[in-house]
């Protein structure tokens, strides 16, 4: 192929495709030399190497004539090979571009990839050439911005919905094989109906950019199932999409899902990288510029520190790494996000090996950010390395995934915590975020990471062993209860008991102030059989599962969309304050602590007692009343200043019962129950 290149431009990085050719630009601070490859239709051959030209600072570039979009390509990059140094340039791995918005196919690892030999160590050297078992990157148009507008539902009518994309419709029978597991299907009139009726607002989709395996997972015969290790942050996982443009796959996706009123969220994962540490392969960033993209031990500058427990850390210090993030996250906006979750995003505040941390870096550039300052921004406030529980400080506008209302919750409804803690749970944790509000809380009792919720009340011990790693893997605190056998039991009463569990933690996160948010199969009644740490389990452990439903999971699934319901049509569950405790207009307080004789709770009471209730709400009274122990227990029921109480919900019997009580009175709570009552305007 008789190509020339011309100095071509700095900016924008990556490769820009127009009228007349193609434009491509890449950043190395300590390269010495960059190749760009281009490559035959099926991404095969190799049939044009051509260097770039022109270097601008630290930004390499060249402008490709006669070229157009499809064009498959990839970069070699010349430099030292000196790990002690930081280096590890080898021009025969082709690299990915880390702009690349789509790739040709999955990554497969294979011993090629890796930089020195794999059998004598990372100081060796490695001259095979990567280029056939490596991905390609394809050449594609800058898209514009969405064909949909973004929906921006009030953080207060919230309801979050965590899915796999591909877990949730591998096992929908009436799909073709070919269309299980991508977003396509995801966007199918089925799933739509069910996120509907089930009354969530969006959904919180688990990564969905390109994927590395680890090598220990190719070993094992496993993959990485769950996607916290990027390869890169601008393209779509190939295995994601049924089209081969898997962008437009994406924007097609998030376009039905708005025309159905549910908004989008991406978890994105900037704290590694899936080439891990000085023993992982060389597949984009280690190859185009080590010592810049990762955070290196100024002491051992062959290592890497590591905040994220996977082996590396991206250096936001870094200009251009910040610039890479930022880009990115514009890039998904303009697709269709409406907000991210960002994975272990207190690494986001790291600027150094040090243990010190701050917000006010890459973290506040984001917040500032004018295309991303309005979007939803939820970040999981902690890392692995030291000090790295954050919760709570991350500034306006970030929400936080709130993890000591997932252990109060569970605790509480296990029957060995007090009541005080869990009452600051269900009123939206004011020690946590005691500045921004009870919005700020992202509360979940379930998350891809632990057990599902049938599994959370039928297993007291993990069960990871088809992980690999002799059950050492996933957290030993999972504050679960089995309800008496280890695992699936047909004991009637052990099952009933185990449904009311969930009844009582599904309808505390939904009656509580903050933002909900479900874990996707919860409903369903999915089982993970015990593995509390599925993130390589690509199979039937991980995929919902869609058959017929038994009668109880059909029952609890009518519970569940019961409990939202209620939620979204009542505002004393959507409070952007919170109680205060202090007197409403109309004389009494907006919130008063039960306990169960007639009277307000003491200091003593909340260290000593376990049922309690609480009477609450401004436009319209609510009472709550729960009872983690194993003993029915008798409430005095204050008056109601309108009509009887009505139980709107009540997880002894599927909350599917309503009855009235007088004005003031008694109510029977049965043992391990919550129990839900409204004031029936008369």
């Amino acid at each position: 192929m008789g190509l020339e290149i011309t100095p071509g431009f700095s900016e924008p990085l990556g490769a820009s495709p127009d009228a007349d050719g193609a434009n491509f630009a890449l950043f190395s601070a300590h390269a010495e030399k960059i190749e760009l490859c281009l490559f035959d239709g099926e991404g095969k051959r190799e049939v044009a190497r051509l260097a770039l030209p022109n270097r601008s600072g630290d930004l390499w570039h060249g402008y490709v004539p006669g070229i157009g979009a499809d064009v498959r390509y990839g970069y070699r990059v010349h430099g030292p090979y000196a790990p002690q140094e930081g280096h590890r340039f080898n021009p025969n791995k082709l690299l990915i571009d880390p702009y690349a918005r789509r790739l040709d196919r999955p990554f497969v690892l294979k011993d090629v990839h890796f930089g020195y030999k794999p059998a004598e160590g990372d100081l060796s050297f490695d001259a095979r050439d990567s280029a056939d078992e490596t991905p390609k990157c394809v050449l594609v148009a800058a898209p514009g911005n969405a064909r949909s507008s973004r929906l921006g539902t009030p953080w207060r009518d919230t309801i979050l919905y965590e899915l796999h994309v591909r877990g949730m419709t591998m096992r929908r029978q009436e799909f073709a094989p070919a269309a299980r597991g991508t977003l396509a299907a995801l966007a199918s009139p089925q799933i739509v109906a069910h996120l509907k009726d089930l009354g969530v607002t969006a959904v919180e989709l688990m990564p969905v950019h390109p994927i590395g395996d680890e090598p220990r997972l190719v070993k094992l015969g496993l993959r990485n199932y769950w996607g916290y290790n990027p390869v890169n942050f601008f393209a779509v996982e190939p295995r994601y999409a049924r089209a081969p443009d898997s962008g437009r796959e994406f924007r097609d996706f998030a376009a039905a899902l708005h025309e159905a009123g549910i908004e989008v969220i991406l978890d994105v994962v900037f704290n590694h990288t899936a080439e891990g540490n000085e023993l992982g392969p060389t597949l984009s960033f280690r190859g185009i510029d080590n010592a810049s993209y990762y955070m290196l031990p100024h002491q051992d500058r062959r290592r890497y520190v590591n905040h994220s427990c996977c082996g590396n850390t991206l250096n936001v210090a870094h200009p251009r790494v910040r610039a890479l993030v930022k880009d990115a996250l514009v890039h998904w906006a303009k697709a269709g996000a409406d907000g991210f979750r960002f994975d272990l995003a207190a690494t986001l505040g790291r600027e150094g090996e040090s243990d010190s941390w701050s917000p006010d870096g890459l973290i506040a550039e984001i917040a500032a950010h004018p295309e991303l300052s309005s979007l939803k921004l939820i970040a999981e406030p902690w890392d692995t390395g030291p000090g790295g529980y954050r919760l709570g400080a991350f500034p306006v506008p970030y929400r936080e995934w709130n993890g000591r209302f997932r252990d109060g919750v569970r605790r509480y409804w296990r029957g060995n915590a007090r009541a005080g803690e869990f009452a600051t749970r269900l009123s939206g944790s004011s020690d946590v975020v005691p500045a921004k509000g009870p919005l700020a809380s992202i509360n979940f009792v379930t998350a891809h990471d632990g057990f599902s919720l049938q599994d959370l009340a039928s297993y007291n011990e993990k069960h990871n062993w088809e992980n690999g790693e002799g059950n050492a893997d996933g957290s030993n605190e999972n504050y679960s209860w089995n309800c008496g056998a280890e695992g699936p039991s047909e004991d009637r009463d052990i099952r009933a008991l185990r449904a009311r569990q969930k009844r009582n933690l599904i309808a505390t996160l939904l009656l509580s102030q903050g933002v909900p948010m479900l874990r996707a199969g919860d409903e369903l009644g999915q089982t993970q059989r015990g593995n509390n740490n599925p993130y390589c389990q690509d199979n039937e452990t991980s995929w919902l599962d869609w058959r017929p439903m038994k009668p109880d999971d059909a029952a609890f699934l009518r519970f569940v969309q019961h409990a939202i319901a209620v939620r979204r049509g009542n505002e004393a569950f959507r409070r952007e304050t919170f109680y205060s405790g202090a007197e409403r207009r109309g004389g009494g307080k907006d919130i008063v602590w039960l306990y169960p004789k007639d009277r307000e709770m003491t200091a003593a009471d909340w260290d000593s007692s376990s049922a309690f209730g609480c009477a609450f709400g401004d436009d319209g009274r609510f009472t709550l009343l729960a009872n983690p122990t194993s003993l029915a227990v008798t409430f005095i029921v204050p008056a109601a200043e309108g009509g009887p109480w009505e139980t709107v919900l009540d997880t002894a019997d599927e909350g599917e019962t309503h009855s009235r009580v007088a004005r003031g009175g008694m109510r029977a709570l049965q043992a391990h129950s919550l129990v839900l009552m409204k004031e029936a305007r008369e």
